[in-house]
């Protein structure tokens, strides 16, 4: 079992969510009911690039989708992976490649030698957290539902 604390701190979550502009998720589906599909239009919508990392599909939200992350021509701030757990040193080798900023690990996607290879290469390394949910933590959009309603929640009725 992997100790998933150092892969988890506040401040480092909270660093990367700040500084990161472009994303690029590996694992990207356009089937609009995945999680992964949920999480880049979220990211997208809040000012993030998104760039789809999915061999099977040629676009992903309106963006260019790449086969693998050597592919992309742009620097990368986030590598988010929606992967099995068994995909992920592949991919930190990637990471560490095209010299990526950090690898953020979805739900689930745990591989303790994909994390040391990211972090021997310099790549800081966030595992076990969602990416919308942490920047809806802390930017202070989270709702009970996951999603900002831009409704106020407490109004005041009957009360003078």
């Amino acid at each position: 079992m992997t100790d998933l604390e150092p892969y988890q701190d506040a401040v480092t979550i909270q660093r990367v969510l700040h500084h990161a502009k472009t994303i690029a998720i590996v694992g990207l589906s356009s089937n609009e009911l995945r999680a992964s599909y949920f999480v880049g239009y979220y990211l997208k919508r809040h000012g993030y690039r998104v760039i789809p990392v999915n061999p099977r599909e040629s676009q992903i939200l309106g963006e260019t989708s790449y086969a693998s992350l050597r592919d992309v021509p742009v620097p990368v701030d986030i590598v988010n992976v929606f992967r099995a757990p068994d995909a992920l040193p592949g991919i930190a080798r990637d990471a560490v490649a095209i010299r990526a900023g950090s690898l953020w690990c979805q739900f689930g996607v745990i591989n303790e030698e994909g994390a040391r290879i990211a972090e021997d290469g310099g790549v800081t390394v966030i595992m076990d957290r969602c990416l919308k949910v942490e920047h809806a933590r802390y930017v202070g959009r989270m709702h009970w539902l996951g999603f900002n309603t831009q409704r106020i929640t407490s109004v005041r009725s009957g009360l003078q």
